[in-house]
């Protein structure tokens, strides 16, 4: 009898197989197995051989990194290459506050590390205590008038808790662990006395690698255990210092709840001080003044990044070589980056030959500042090989925006704000997925739909429009040349028919919010008129005289590449915009040929949503949306002018500051290929 492959899990076909190996035996023949007691005992070894199948599937499965489900296996193979998973991070505020100390005759007032806050979470967390703590002492003069004065004092969310160990040299075994999950590896302190007597501390610090690690270093080293927990590692006296015997470990660390305390502020005042001389204060502190509110909580990094990013950090040797090196190394230079876009010269044009541009999207905030740019070209270049210059730009958002009507049953739902607010729920966490919110994100049109179907039962169809915008960082009251890179081919509407036909306008792909230039009286708008193969086109300044009015003011202003979703603009001297968020802004929007946009090189996606609602599914009197967007001229604001100005000439003046975006000059690589959506 021939022994039976089996090449799957399921306990119907093992069982089968059983059966047909047993009839393969002249004994069994004509044996009804079901009708007998035989059945139980099919059965029994059915299912054990079902077990032993799954585990060693699971355990064939559990020794390679990408196909490991459980994070301590993830997360062990992971540290065979030398890679240490992110912690969590703490949600960090700042807040100042004052203690009058008049009475008294203290000279300084310090404030001791651990608690020193106490506040309640919004939203969901309402009832949620949250500690925040601070992780040094902090001392601060008495001025004058018997005020300390702590101002912009930075507070992490969490308990601080110090660990300490004695080390056993008759012990080679003992482990320096951690004890508790949700650690910020960020805030750990580690420092060492010759004895727990002593008074002598030296501190150690954290390293991710051995580069310039010597025998003298003081320098110690973490690696993730089970259970998200920590594991020290120090030197062995030829890399970092080895410690001897009865030497007085001390570790303090925060535990933090991670995301959990982001948006939070209003706190109140639970922390330690103490005086110059040492005595208590307890009396004499201000109302606690919130400077930022709580934020860059984030959870411990999830298996899936770990399982993307270690196999990439072993592969480039701790050197930076190719654009993918680049895109591997900095979120271990830089734990803050929350995404990361890196690119060759070669894909610009015209081509830039030995360089890595590189594009990072911290964690808080938009843009890098000049002193974290400078550091981390520092950093890069001890991985950076010869020959290849790193070039840090700002990063281009690249806005996806949605226009909802959704349609809904009104006997399935009480109100129409209902329905809108679960539409609105399901998009924001769209908006936070994976899929977009990042570099090289892409927006899932038939995926949009279907989170907005699915809100709610009562939910019968949407027609969702999607335009892509990109901001004009202005330089205002100067001759700047404009660039805005989309990424994206553009949906060109005329179709090649001329400036007017059967009566409506063509042109006018693109739209852009209202601003004023010099040599023009009034707001002015950007517009676009394609030629020749409709691959190209020129771009234009308009007025409005109504809503549906245009009137051209200037021509040839710059040109506009619709396959390759570029716009550039001569040199132009901008007076004011009409949108300014802290800085002078010119919004320029295009619907997308394809709904499902990408985000390529430095682009960073992410979405906006405006949702109406509809109502009434019998027919009778259902009104349906257009599936092209409406017919608005230009973005926000309408400015609406009677003038009639004489077409004004372009020109070029002399000393002519180039800006792309504010930024660089530097083209985009041709769009992906995707087919249309119209």
């Amino acid at each position: 009898m021939p022994l039976v492959n089996f090449s799957n899990l399921d306990f119907d076909q093992i069982k089968t197989s059983i059966k047909d190996y047993l009839r393969a035996n002249s004994n069994f023949t004509d044996y009804d197995f079901e009708g007998s007691n035989l059945s139980t005992i099919l059965d029994t070894l059915a299912y054990n051989t079902y077990i032993t199948s799954y585990n060693a599937n699971m355990v064939s499965n559990e020794v390679f990194i990408d196909s490991a489900t459980l994070r301590e296996n993830v997360v062990s193979l992971a540290r065979n290459i030398g890679y240490v998973p992110r912690s969590k991070k703490a949600s960090v505020a700042t807040v100042s506050f004052t203690v009058n100390v008049s009475n008294t005759t203290a000279v300084a007032v310090t404030l001791k590390a651990g608690a020193v806050m106490a506040s309640r979470s919004v939203g969901v967390n309402s009832t949620k205590n949250f500690i925040f703590s601070i992780p040094n002492d902090i001392t601060v003069p008495v001025n004058s008038s018997g005020f300390a004065d702590f101002y912009n004092i930075e507070i992490y969310e969490g308990t601080y808790v110090t660990q300490t160990f004695t080390v056993d040299s008759a012990n080679v075994n003992q482990k320096f662990v951690l004890p508790n999950s949700g650690i910020d590896t960020d805030l750990l302190s580690v420092v060492v006395r010759d004895t727990q007597e002593s008074t002598v501390t030296r501190k150690f610090e954290l390293f991710n690698s051995l580069f310039d690690v010597t025998a003298s270093t003081r320098a110690y080293f973490i690696q993730e255990i089970g259970q998200e927990r920590y594991e020290l590692l120090f030197g062995d006296g030829i890399f970092g210092v080895k410690l001897d015997n009865d030497n007085f470990v001390e570790a303090s660390y925060i535990i933090t709840n991670g995301q959990s305390a982001n948006n939070i502020n209003k706190f109140a005042f639970i922390g330690n001080l103490k005086s110059s001389s040492g005595d208590t204060i307890s009396s004499g502190v201000s109302i606690v003044t919130t400077e930022v509110s709580s934020g860059g909580g984030k959870p411990i990094e999830s298996v899936d990044s770990v399982k993307k990013y270690a196999p990439q950090i072993y592969a480039s040797q701790n050197r930076a070589v190719t654009a993918a090196d680049y895109e591997a190394l900095i979120p271990q230079i830089y734990p803050e980056a929350e995404s990361v876009s890196a690119f060759g010269g070669e894909d610009l044009t015209p081509p830039s030959y030995g360089k890595v541009f590189v594009s990072i999207k911290p964690y808080n905030g938009v843009f890098l500042s000049s002193a974290i740019k400078q550091n981390l070209q520092q950093q890069m270049r001890k991985y950076s090989v010869a020959g290849i210059l790193s070039e840090i730009v700002d990063l281009k958002y690249l806005y996806i925006e949605s226009n909802c009507k959704v349609y809904y049953d009104s006997n399935l739902a009480p109100t129409a704000s209902f329905v809108q607010n679960l539409a609105t729920t399901n998009i924001v966490k769209y908006s936070e997925s994976s899929d977009v919110n990042k570099f090289g994100g892409r927006f899932k049109y038939s995926q949009f739909q279907k989170v907005i179907d699915q809100s709610h039962e009562s939910i019968m169809s949407n027609i969702t429009n999607i335009d892509i915008r990109r901001d004009i960082n202005v330089q205002l009251n100067t001759f700047a040349e404009y660039e805005l890179c989309f990424g994206n081919r553009f949906y060109i509407r005329n179709h090649g028919h001329g400036a007017n036909f059967n009566g409506n306008l063509i042109g006018y792909n693109i739209k852009s919010s209202g601003f004023t230039v010099s040599g023009i009286s009034g707001t002015v708008y950007l517009g676009d008129s394609p030629v020749g193969n409709l691959s190209k086109g020129t771009v234009f300044l308009f007025k409005l005289k109504s809503s549906s009015e245009p009137y051209i003011v200037r021509q040839n202003v710059g040109t506009i590449d619709y396959e390759k979703g570029e716009i550039r603009l001569n040199p132009i001297n901008i007076i004011s915009t009409l949108v300014n968020r802290g800085t002078p802004l010119i919004e320029v929007s295009a619907s997308p040929y394809s709904n499902d946009v990408i985000g390529l090189q430095d682009l960073y996606l992410q979405l906006d949503d405006n949702i109406s609602s509809g109502n009434d599914v019998s027919g009778t009197n259902y009104i349906v949306s257009s599936s092209y967007g409406s017919n608005v001229l230009v973005r926000g604001q309408s400015v609406f002018q009677t003038d009639v100005d004489t077409l004004s000439t372009q020109f070029t003046p002399p000393n002519v500051i180039t800006s792309v975006d504010g930024v660089s000059n530097t083209n985009r690589r041709t769009r992906s290929s995707v087919p249309s959506s119209y």
